[in-house]
């Protein structure tokens, strides 16, 4: 590896450089690790990096990929939502790849490779999707959560492709063809039964055993023990990595486990995702582009105009607006990565030549950048189309949860347990976290929503998407952890108010100096209550005592500690 060690140096400074430069100018990063791949591929002039491990490496990341996208989407969840958007989303791509599969079979494709084509245009960019409508404050409307919703469920009706496309290079008559993609599925069926028993009957107690020793380096071990065996397993029945990735996530998102699991998970799916694109730059020959660009660019209409108007026609019939109907066709017309690698395994099965295989790279490409100018100026290209006045699209809170007015809690405990309680019994929904599995059965035997996590790991309040929350409180014992939270809170998401408790004051005061909105000290609390109970069977009126305990706290607690320090 050392000989490489130049080659790597090179990568990571390409890399840093070109992808800091995309956040700056919000163009989605996956993009920018795109032209890395392309600056540093065979294709284009000056350097070269070329590392034999390379392509296996970054094959991991569309492991991890599928991995984390099966966390979000359990059985109990795909149930629930079958009749909406999961009936929306695999109706988009079953008719997108039915309609532009016979469209370039007619203009002389082989039908595998017109399969191909279909499946990779039925694709949509999540990313690309998700980050300009944050951008543009529409992540809650109508439009957005459709769209957003149907193209993480594209994802996982694409899992089929996963297993249909290696096949497709293996056979040629039709009859051995079917044979072929029977056997396949049946296999899938049995890698599905595999790891759903070995999840249902040996991952929950695996992951209690792990959890127990309270090291997240043990448990970032054993999620990528499991990620990586479910991927070999069906690896090993002549199925993708991926799915046997996907399988895993699936059963581990029925668990308690499962946003520390993401969160455990992210920077290796992260950095292997950022090398897949890298690799699939690689592959892109900017030489080869003059002799089918004009291809390309049907290619690229083609995917635009098919998965809008597919879109449009869908969601208008479940009596959705004509409005919203084309602004959510907009949204998704975008070419996705994970069509990307679609292409990237039909090369490598030999469903594609190199050629096809370019013209569809080069047309994704394509629908990406227009696909991005198409979602910046939804609202007016969909006002024009509908023929009415641009209008806001309300929001359609039942298709996905809404965790906005959550109030998420840091620790389980005496505490923890205790505002639980407080909050069910006002209806106030919540989240609670904790590092002890027996505290975290302990609540989801009383019915609360309780999940394994460390509240100080920022993975972990990525993955929940804390900045939506509208209250977080602090009740770990551990101070250390406290200030962690308080302090990577107040960073990314100052909107958010934090309460925490505190032992005593001076731990209190350390938490407000970090950005707590309050820290209640245990000690001078419970000798306060102790006094306004003394007070009321005094027959002091609740008013007095209210406005004496308020001013105390409200100096600081100043009066209790200047007549402590005097004694």
């Amino acid at each position: 590896m050392m000989e490489h060690l130049a080659q790597i140096l090179l990568l990571l400074a390409v890399a840093i450089a070109v992808v800091v430069t995309f956040q700056r100018l919000h163009i989605p990063t996956s993009l920018g690790y795109l032209l890395v791949g392309v600056i540093l591929g065979p294709h284009t002039l000056g350097p070269t990096v070329s590392i034999p491990e390379f392509e296996t490496l970054a094959e991991f990341g569309v492991v991890f990929l599928l991995f984390t996208i099966g966390l979000n989407f359990s059985l109990p969840q795909l149930q629930v939502l079958r009749h909406q958007v999961l009936g929306l989303g695999t109706g988009q791509v079953v008719f997108t790849t039915l309609l532009v599969g016979t469209i370039v079979w007619l203009a002389g494709l082989p039908i595998a490779a017109a399969f191909v084509f279909g499946a990779v245009f039925a694709q949509s960019s999540t990313t690309i999707i998700a980050s300009l409508l944050t951008e543009q404050g529409e992540e809650n409307t109508q439009h957005g959560r459709l769209g957003l919703a149907m193209s993480v469920f594209q994802d996982v009706t694409a899992v089929p492709f996963l297993v249909i496309i290696p096949v497709l290079g293996t056979s040629v008559a039709a009859n051995v063809l079917a044979g072929a993609l029977g056997w396949a599925l049946m296999k899938a069926v049995l890698a599905f039964a595999l790891v759903f028993f070995a999840g249902r009957w040996l991952l929950r107690p695996l992951f209690h055993l792990v959890s127990q020793r309270r090291s997240i380096e043990m448990f970032t071990l054993a999620v990528l023990l499991v990620a990586l065996l479910a991927a070999w397993t069906t690896n090993s029945l002549g199925l993708s990595l991926a799915f046997g990735g996907f399988l895993a996530g699936m059963m581990l998102g029925e668990t308690e486990f499962r946003h520390q699991v993401e969160s455990s998970i992210r920077p290796f799916r992260d950095v292997l995702l950022g090398l897949f694109f890298i690799g699939i730059g690689m592959r892109f020959d900017p030489a080869a582009i003059p002799p089918i660009w004009y291809w390309s660019i049907l290619g690229a209409l083609l995917i635009l105009a098919s998965k809008t108007l597919i879109v449009a026609a869908m969601v208008r019939r479940i009596g959705v607006d004509t409005q919203v109907a084309w602004r959510t066709g907009l949204l998704l017309s975008v070419g996705g990565e994970f069509g990307l690698a679609l292409i990237a395994i039909a090369l490598d099965a030999g469903v594609i030549d190199l050629q096809l295989g370019q013209i569809a790279i080069t047309s994704v490409l394509l629908s990406m950048i227009a696909g991005a100018v198409l979602i910046r100026f939804n609202g007016v290209i969909a006002a024009r189309l509908a023929g009415t006045p641009r209008a806001e699209a309300p929001v359609m809170p039942e298709l996905l949860e809404t965790p906005g007015q959550q109030v998420v809690i840091g620790g389980y405990g005496r505490v923890g347990h205790t505002i639980a309680v407080l909050l069910h019994s006002s209806g106030v929904p919540f989240v609670a976290f904790d590092t002890d599995p027996k505290r975290v059965a302990q609540g989801r035997a009383d019915g609360y929503p309780v999940s394994y996590g460390d509240i100080s790991d920022p993975g972990l309040l990525t993955a929940i998407h804390v900045e939506r929350a509208s209250l977080v409180v602090i009740t770990v014992d551990k101070s250390t952890t406290a200030l962690r939270a308080i302090s990577y809170l107040r960073r990314t998401c100052p909107q958010v108010p934090v309460i925490a408790r505190a032992r005593d004051l001076e731990t209190s005061t350390r938490l407000l100096d970090a950005g707590a909105v309050h820290a209640y000290p245990e000690t001078i609390e419970a000798s306060l209550r102790l006094g306004a109970t003394a007070l009321q069977i005094l027959r002091v009126p609740s008013e007095d005592i209210d406005q004496v305990i308020q001013g105390v706290r409200d100096w600081g607690y100043k009066p209790v500690l200047e007549d402590e320090r005097d004694k």
